[in-house]
């Protein structure tokens, strides 16, 4: 029940309206050339097209989606094509994200772990304040006393160690990439489908 209730991250299904005057062999023949390409394995048998692919090319127009099934079905309307595809690319893009925002949480909590505690912080800021003793000879000499340390110093010290924003920049891509390619894939696919068998 759960597995069928994620499937749309990474299964595509749809259907799409024929003439009433076109049979289901002729339907899948029309898209038989999309299902001859390097490293498609297609069958069929009666109204129904079972494909599945391995190493496919990237010039194959359907080279996203891994396997799939059409079946042309009778309705009262009229002969509707209906599709459902699969592909692990668009589930890696939908995980990826998750795995970058695991990689952010880490270094956070590394970076927690490897700051040192806030006593001992205050204790060497308190140092670091205090004006520093000036020898006898640079006073006789005129010398200038020497400063305290700037507090701008002390932000530079404390921005450093790992930061997460390389994991969270990676995170947003891949999610803007499984956005785009779920909405723009699904199109494609069944603008392909229509202009095989209607263009």
């Amino acid at each position: 029940m759960t597995v069928r209730f994620l499937e749309w991250i990474w299964h595509v299904k749809g259907s799409l309206a024929l003439t009433s005057e076109q049979s289901a062999d002729d339907a899948l023949t029309k898209l038989g050339p999309l299902f001859n390409q390097n490293g498609t394995s297609y069958e069929r048998r009666g109204d129904t097209l079972t494909f599945s692919k391995r190493d496919q090319a990237a010039q194959d127009k359907m080279s996203i989606f891994d396997g799939g099934v059409l079946k042309i079905e009778r309705e009262p309307a009229g002969p509707v094509l209906r599709y459902h595809l699969t592909s692990r690319a668009l589930l890696f893009c939908f995980l990826a994200p998750l795995l970058f925002l695991s990689f952010a949480g880490l270094t956070i909590a590394a970076g927690k772990f490897t700051k040192p505690p806030a006593e001992e912080t205050s204790k060497k800021d308190d140092k670091k304040d205090k004006a520093l003793p000036q020898h006898w000879i640079d006073k006789a000499l005129g010398a200038p006393a020497p400063e305290k340390p700037k507090k701008d110093d002390k932000k530079k010290d404390e921005g450093k160690g790992p930061k997460p924003t390389a994991a969270y920049v990676f995170a947003g891509l891949f999610a803007a990439l499984y956005v785009v390619g779920r909405i723009l894939e699904d199109r494609l696919v069944k603008s392909l489908f229509r202009k095989k068998l209607l263009g």
